[in-house]
């Protein structure tokens, strides 16, 4: 692997002549609850996106730390994006690192809110032909987690600044965790929560939604360490062979 933030550019030039691969982690600034930083999305992506990288001795890109994150705007520290940005955003990196030699772009994903922006630069970049690119959304996350969890979640595929995330952090940073501010929050979500955008802010004061409590770091290494293997198996067939 070789990380691009710390490589010179003729570093960079004869490891994409090599392995035409370049990672991209992409993150957010967003609430996470009393106990955890805002840059739990971003840290989660880099790290799932370092391992990637070293799997396939691919070029590491530095993280975008910033995504669309307008569902918990409405916390303070939160950074949100439009969705028009962050599609410009990895569109012009995309095209940036092919220019430098890259054949493919594997964007790691670290918010669910830059899922469709993503998707869009993505799909630019495929109809350009500038290199193959694709965004991994975390493949594996979800098994992993229905492994692991034990505390119920505050609605289904909501985790958010709870076990889950917080099992992440104590593995990943756990010097930026703060258990001694765990809470649970479990709020009473409308009918159509899911179904059309709505904000949190309004359901949870702490920005928790669930239980903290039952995070431990073995958790989170098993959801990271699932997550990679997924990843890579699901790149196989898109890395350049010639």
């Amino acid at each position: 692997m070789l990380d691009a933030y710390r490589s010179s550019w003729t570093d960079v030039a004869a490891h994409l002549e090599r392995v035409p691969v370049a990672v991209l982690p992409f993150g957010a600034l967003e609430q996470h609850g009393p106990q955890l930083p805002l840059g739990t999305d971003t840290a989660t992506a880099a790290e799932v996106a370092r391992r990637i990288a070293e799997a396939l001795d691919a070029v590491l890109l530095p993280p975008v730390h910033y995504g669309d994150t307008w569902n918990t705007a409405g916390y303070p520290g939160t950074v949100s994006l439009r969705p028009s940005t962050v599609t410009a955003i990895a569109e012009d990196v995309g095209r940036a690192i092919a220019a430098s030699g890259a054949r493919l772009l594997v964007v790691v994903n670290g918010d669910w809110g830059n899922r469709n922006p993503l998707a869009a630069a993505m799909r630019t970049l495929e109809t350009e032909g500038a290199l193959r690119a694709l965004t991994l959304d975390h493949p594996g996350m979800d098994a992993a987690i229905a492994a692991v969890r034990e505390s119920a979640p505050a609605a289904p595929g909501l985790n958010h600044a709870e076990e889950v995330e917080t099992s992440i952090m104590l593995a990943i940073a756990p010097e930026d965790v703060h258990p001694d501010r765990y809470e649970a929050t479990y709020p009473t979500f409308p009918s159509d929560f899911g179904t059309r955008p709505m904000q949190l802010h309004p359901f949870s004061a702490s920005g928790v939604f669930g239980d903290p409590s039952s995070a431990t770091a073995e958790k989170g290494e098993r959801i990271i360490a699932a997550t990679v293997a997924a990843s890579l198996a699901l790149l196989e067939d898109a890395l350049p062979r010639d």
